[in-house]
């Protein structure tokens, strides 16, 4: 006997929409903010596989132990891999687990245990293969297969309530990054975007403490951007590559008349980061006069997770005023 499906399963996916779906057979979670996981069982035997594809066992050896050691069936589940610290998810601390070194692991999961937010069931040794079935049958079949919970285990909350919805949606920016609604109706579409999801987008003013060049060009591809911190430093919180070609040329020569400032006096910017797809490493620094303000979707340890969008210069803010206080005032988005 293997395991009910097969591991090359793909998670189906939430397209983007602008506002929550109204009307009849909807159903609404908060969109958590952790790493997709499909968890196989098969006895004692697990497998954990993130949206990828890529195997993510050796990193949450607790939760392989619990899902393995859990008196259940059979079973392929969908759910959400988090880590809470101080009583809120703690994205970086998820990062933090994908360490080469196993002693590191095994530390940091004695430390900080995961917890498997399930919110779908895809196939159990009673019921078989459900994908086809519709999601509330899904649901019921999960509440069913974990009566009781607890552990490392915990069961999505749920409304089909819009006005519920939009409260968690308008509240969003700690452990919820945003909504997802998912007709009750529906079949399970491994790999297809059938859901929607929602997610609430804010605007900060920051400072242009740097910028990269584009790929193999010599016009500006990104700029990189600051936020003053409580010491009155210069800390890089993220980038913005929304320019249009038009305003790169002019852009350009702007940028490089600023070029050999102090830049970033607090944390500066490192190599490419996991949103960089091959950029360079590489930045120029230039004096800190120009703001812009951007618009972002969520926040993790003072930087925006996500590349930004360019809204507008602010000539009319000076750079003092761009602090990091932006991004504390809103939930618990200074995480």
């Amino acid at each position: 006997m293997g395991f009910l499906l097969g591991l090359d399963t793909a998670p189906m996916e939430a397209r983007s929409v602008a506002e929550l779906p109204a009307g009849e057979g909807w159903q609404f979670e908060p969109k958590w903010d952790g790493f997709r996981c499909l968890a196989f069982k098969c006895g004692v035997e697990v497998e954990l596989r993130a949206k990828s594809g890529k195997p993510l066992g050796r990193y949450f050896p607790e939760i392989v132990a619990a899902v393995s050691s859990a008196p259940v069936e059979d079973c392929v589940l969908d759910g959400e891999l988090t880590i809470a610290l101080d009583g809120a998810l703690s994205f970086n601390a998820l990062q933090d687990r994908l360490h080469p070194a196993e002693s590191r692991i095994r530390k940091l999961a004695a430390a900080t245990p995961a917890q498997l937010i399930l919110f779908d069931c895809l196939a159990t040794a009673r019921e078989g293969m459900i994908l086809a079935r519709p999601f509330a049958e899904r649901r019921a079949v999960l509440e069913a297969l974990f009566p009781g919970l607890g552990g490392p285990f915990r069961l999505t909350p749920f409304t089909t309530a819009l006005a519920a919805a939009q409260s968690w949606l308008d509240s969003s920016g700690g452990d919820v990054d945003g909504v997802v609604a998912k007709r009750t109706d529906a079949a399970y579409q491994p790999g297809e975007r059938a859901m929607l999801k929602v997610k609430r987008l804010r605007t900060a003013d920051c400072v242009v403490g740097g910028y990269r060049y584009g790929v193999g060009s010599n016009l500006v591809g990104s700029l990189l951007l600051g936020l003053y911190n409580a010491a009155g430093q210069l800390d890089h919180v993220g980038f913005t590559s929304s320019l249009s070609v038009g305003e790169k040329h002019g852009l350009t020569k702007k940028l490089e008349a600023l070029r050999g400032g102090s830049g970033f006096t607090g944390e500066a910017p490192g190599g490419p980061s996991r949103w960089s797809d091959g950029r360079s490493a590489d930045w120029e620094r230039v004096r800190p006069e120009l703001v812009v303000e951007v618009r972002y979707d969520h926040v993790t340890g003072h930087k925006f997770r996500h590349g930004t969008r360019l809204v507008r210069w602010r000539p009319d803010k000076r750079p003092d005023q761009c602090t990091l206080e932006q991004l504390c005032r809103d939930g618990r988005g200074d995480r």
